[in-house]
């Protein structure tokens, strides 16, 4: 296959500039015109051009370039050349078959280039927690990696570029100690460029897994493991970012200390500035942070999050800013239990907007389910409230702005307090066990009415 020259390559480029200057009217008109053209059969000369010049697929496999996949062969020279190759040939498919290839250094996958392994589903490999189980590398494609090591902003072991992707692997940490604090490692996947994906992966023990920050439309689905500092990490997403089915669990280490860091000091989903990102199916069990959401230079987060989920956090959603469009949870079960006065919800002091719980559930022993700070809003509707401790209200709102509509107490104790610097208050429609118990404190406009007590 011919490299295209700089020439062909330039063009498309020239052809993006004249379309930054019409509207998205312009191009949805455009559009159109060019189905009517299909429909009455006169092909565009783009389709046309496509259809004439489009090539074939490429696929090449490691092994082809001396790929030992033994666990004891450096591969990391070797994959970078099957990559390099397959770019060079205009993009395609490098497959990795079933093996145990360790990695002493770095890769980089080029734009239009996937790396896939064996696995067409999530694998799970938890053979070194539970004995009899199989262990990374006993079935499928499996990387071990130990470049990076004691180096936490060290350079990522695989970096995606523009529609480049990542799949069908396990990758492990065969260095990682389980007896004392998790050595630290650089981030095992980084995100870049426009349409970085990662599917069907399990990161079975990485310090920290996935660096979605700073591109375009970046596709996150399918991923498992017990990444032990951060899991995913999301900042500077300007156009749409997706997350899906990702589900972090302690099948590597659930005894340990490794694992007693980890709920004191795990953060399993991280976001900072993101515009419209959508999260669908996630769950992290045994961290000090389920959902963290924070401000950073570029600003902070709104977006959909529907079927989330946090099991044994310290804190299963933690709130230090949000965007004023919203964080719109839904569906959601949280659950807090260990640590320092462990909390559902906790928005902080400094959160100025807007955060909405929906049909969502908050069980098990915490102290309280939410406390809620700021001068933003919070809104909690159609939710069930199971346990808290009897000393405190549920719900604690010291400052800000707070809407309550049709949830349900389940306990006959505390329920809502209301503190002296609550801007505004709307408690409505609600179900309490006994009879409602609000502790109204609040100098400025609140609503209370219409609630049902038993």
């Amino acid at each position: 296959m011919e490299t295209p020259t700089h020439k062909d390559a330039k063009q498309p480029q020239e052809n993006l500039h004249g379309l930054a200057h019409q509207t998205r009217r312009d191009l949805l008109a455009k559009g159109a015109f060019a189905g009517f053209a299909g429909i009455l059969g006169t092909p565009s000369s783009s389709a046309s051009t496509i259809h004439k010049e489009q090539p074939a697929a490429v696929e090449i496999n490691v092994k082809s370039f001396g790929a030992a996949g033994d666990g004891i062969s450096d591969e990391t020279a070797t994959f970078q050349r099957a990559l390099d190759s397959i770019h060079h040939a205009g993009g395609g498919l490098v497959y990795a078959p079933p093996g145990r290839y360790l990695f002493r250094g770095v890769i980089s996958i080029p734009e239009g280039v996937t790396l896939r392994g064996s696995f067409c589903s999530v694998p799970s490999h938890t053979g070194i927690r539970d004995h009899g189980q199989p262990k990374p590398g006993d079935d499928g494609t499996a990387l071990l990696v130990t470049a990076g090591r004691g180096k936490e902003d060290g350079e990522p072991f695989i970096t995606l570029g523009t529609n480049s992707s990542v799949a069908g692997l396990t990758i492990y940490y065969p260095e990682q100690l389980t007896d004392a604090a998790p050595v630290a490692y650089p981030w095992t996947i980084a995100m870049r460029g426009k349409n970085p994906a990662a599917f069907d992966l399990e990161l079975l023990n990485p310090y920290q897994g996935i660096d979605a920050s700073r591109n375009e439309r970046h596709n996150v689905r399918n991923i498992c493991g017990q990444p032990l500092r951060r899991g995913i990490w999301v900042d500077s997403i300007y156009d749409i970012g997706r997350i899906e089915n990702v589900h972090f669990n302690p099948w590597w280490n659930g005894h340990d200390r490794v694992y007693r860091w980890q709920t004191e000091n795990g953060e399993a989903f991280l976001f900072g500035r993101a515009d419209w990102e959508y999260v669908l199916n996630t769950f992290c069990f045994g961290y000090h942070v389920g959902y963290k959401f924070v401000h950073t230079g570029t600003g902070e987060c709104n977006g959909n999050f529907v079927g989330i989920g946090a099991d044994d956090c310290n804190r299963a959603v933690l709130v230090e800013q949000s965007a004023p469009y919203g964080l719109l949870i839904a569906n959601g079960e949280f659950t807090s239990f260990h640590g320092d006065d462990p909390t559902m919800v906790e928005v902080l002091g400094t959160n100025k907007g807007v955060v909405r719980f929906s049909n969502s559930a908050f069980w098990g022993p915490c102290n309280q389910i939410a406390k809620i700070s700021g001068q933003g809003t919070v809104g909690f509707s159609d939710c069930t409230f199971v346990e808290w401790k009897k000393d405190r209200a549920a719900i604690q709102v010291s400052a800000g702005s707070v809407l309550i509509r049709g949830c349900e107490f389940r306990q006959n104790q505390p329920h809502i307090s209301l503190g002296e610097s609550v801007d505004r208050a709307v408690i409505t429609g609600n179900l309490f066990a006994g009879p409602s118990q609000i502790r109204n404190e609040a100098k400025n406009n609140v609503q209370i009415g219409l609630n049902a007590a038993l």
